[in-house]
């Protein structure tokens, strides 16, 4: 499948959300190890805010959907992580326009998002965030749309890269959050919002999967 139409990225959008409800108590539980634990309850309240928007809209363009998704996260979760997970959605709605998401416009507006994450958060890679995983994620992903067109094996690369990230959260000791005051004491645990992502990705690849059959 080489682009999802308006009401496929409508659908995996709704169906990421719903994934990441999901996976809510896991989250907190990788939380609680070395954060304050209210990451799974963070991501929950973004993701109904985000299945609230989005389920009955009518919309002209993809970049409208991605945006929506943002800014309900933005304005529900609060805090850090609100501001930083919606940017990656409204990052994606700044490169993405017209009918179609392909694999090219997706690594476009997650690079775009990458950059403004670390701008808003003040992380690099390497820093025990998100990032860890989302920007693995987007050179898979941008690498991938480079030699093949295909979403779905753009999105498999990109899920494969950050699922690396995610375990490479453990050797870093944390810089950001509550976590950083453990210092060294936080190595040999994962990030949550590392995890996030990761599952925010995989969730991407199963539905374009389901979609191309």
């Amino acid at each position: 499948m080489e682009a999802l139409s308006i009401e496929q990225t409508q659908a995996m959008i709704i169906y990421t959300a719903g994934k990441i409800l999901e996976q809510a108590d896991e989250l907190g539980a990788i939380d609680r190890k070395i954060g304050d634990g209210d990451h799974g309850i963070g991501m929950s309240i973004g993701c109904r805010e985000i299945i609230k928007i989005v389920k009955n809209k009518k919309y002209e363009t993809v970049s409208e959907i991605f945006k929506d998704a943002g800014m309900g996260m933005i304005q529900t979760m609060g805090g850090a992580s609100g501001v930083l997970f919606g940017s990656l959605f409204i990052g994606i709605a700044k490169e993405t326009s017209g009918g179609k998401l392909t694999a090219a416009a997706l690594a476009s507006g997650m690079g775009t998002a990458v950059k403004e994450i670390k701008i808003r958060g003040g992380a690099s890679l390497g820093d025990k965030t998100m990032l860890d995983s989302l920007e693995p994620a987007v050179q898979a992903l941008r690498q991938a749309s480079e030699t093949d067109t295909d979403l779905n094996s753009g999105l498999l690369a990109a899920q494969a890269a950050a699922e690396k990230g995610v375990e490479a959260t453990k050797k870093y000791p944390a810089k950001f959050g509550r976590a950083r005051t453990l210092g060294e004491r936080s190595v040999g645990y994962q990030d949550a919002g590392a995890t996030s992502v990761y599952y925010l990705i995989k969730a991407m690849s199963e539905y374009v999967e389901g979609a191309s059959k």
